[in-house]
């Protein structure tokens, strides 16, 4: 199964649903929405552990590593078992839905932090590492899913902290063969980078794969909610707009500027935005006269984010929060045993 692998890496609101949408358009490529498979399995104990767990996280964690260390070959028995596992789920996967295609690809975001482990697991996959302007990330993200709240979304995961220095070392260090893609060279030269991407895969260029909406795709589950949906093609307009939103708020700016002087000067260059010119485009977009986003489109989606936002806020002080605790309580009790 190894060599039919295909990894997009990717944070959340980078372009990896759009770059899964035209490789996927691929008549050698299956994807579907982010299966979750690696990060999970790379917190079992060996590797990294998890912070909670309904048994001793601690406990296990030593004891799956004596137990490994007692077998025939170590580590390399432990990916064996590990492999095994995801073998048959992508294998099983692709056999009962790829429609005869010959690769898998998984774009889940989360995969960019267990890259070291991932790279054990599959040395022999192909991966495809996507990168954004960090800033441009966080306004999708803030906007996309805290109605944009930077703060709430700050509180919640601070992606940037965690994706830009995990991905910068496995680019500086190369642990397996990859391709690097930008977002913004992506949307404006499709063509090109997609041939580019199919080079390095080994597959031949499909000219029709660049209008992803007219193929059919596996979308249920988590992804995207917004933004590629609305496209039939990559398109540009996202490419400035979050310069204008920082532009035209300062505590958006500084929240964000924040975040960025807690990376290294090395994460920040191997992403291709050094710390000297990282903020060049929202000083362009003020001597433009940035103005604050238009209202998005309001739909389903955006009103159950915006209820969850707004119910969310402040749920550990209100009496809302105390509610759903007394709720909480009553149902655990309900269903103990």
């Amino acid at each position: 199964m190894e060599t039919k692998l295909l990894f997009v890496i990717g944070p959340p609101r980078s372009g990896s649903t759009l770059l899964m949408r035209m490789l996927s358009s691929h008549s050698a490529i299956y994807s579907r929405a982010e299966p979750h498979l690696l990060t999970p399995l790379a917190h079992l104990g060996f590797y990294d552990t998890v912070e909670r767990a309904p048994f001793d996280h601690l406990q296990a964690q030593g004891a799956v590593r004596e137990f490994v260390a007692e077998l025939p070959r170590g580590e390399e028995d432990y990916l064996d078992a590990c492999r095994g596992y995801t073998d048959i789920l992508y294998g099983r996967m692709l056999a009962a839905r790829g429609n005869g295609k010959p690769f898998f690809l998984d774009k889940t975001p989360a995969n960019a932090l267990v890259l070291p482990f991932i790279a054990k697991l599959y040395p022999r996959a192909r991966y495809v590492v996507l990168t954004r302007h960090p800033a441009a990330i966080w306004s999708s993200y803030a906007n996309s899913f805290f109605d944009g709240d930077y703060v709430a979304a700050r509180a919640f995961n601070p992606i940037l902290n965690r994706y830009v220095p995990a991905m910068a070392r496995f680019l500086r260090e190369r642990p397996v063969p990859l391709v690097r893609v930008a977002y913004e060279d992506l949307v404006q030269r499709p063509e090109d980078e997609i041939r580019r991407v199919l080079a390095f895969l080994d597959l031949p260029f499909e000219p029709d794969i660049v209008e992803y909406g007219r193929h059919e795709h596996d979308t249920k589950g988590l992804g995207d909610p917004t933004g590629v949906n609305r496209h039939a093609r990559p398109v540009t307009d996202s490419v400035d707009k979050w310069a204008a939103e920082l532009a035209s708020d300062p505590a958006k700016l500084a929240l964000v500027g924040d975040m960025v002087a807690r990376i290294d000067d090395a994460d920040l260059a191997t992403w291709g935005f050094p710390r000297a010119t990282f903020f060049a485009p929202v000083e362009a977009a003020a001597r433009a006269g940035g103005k604050p986003l238009p209202p998005p489109t309001f739909d389903r989606y955006r009103l159950q984010r915006k209820l969850l936002v707004t119910l969310r806020r402040n749920i550990h002080q209100n009496a809302f929060g105390r509610l759903v605790k007394q709720v909480r309580m009553v149902c655990d009790v309900l269903l103990r045993g």
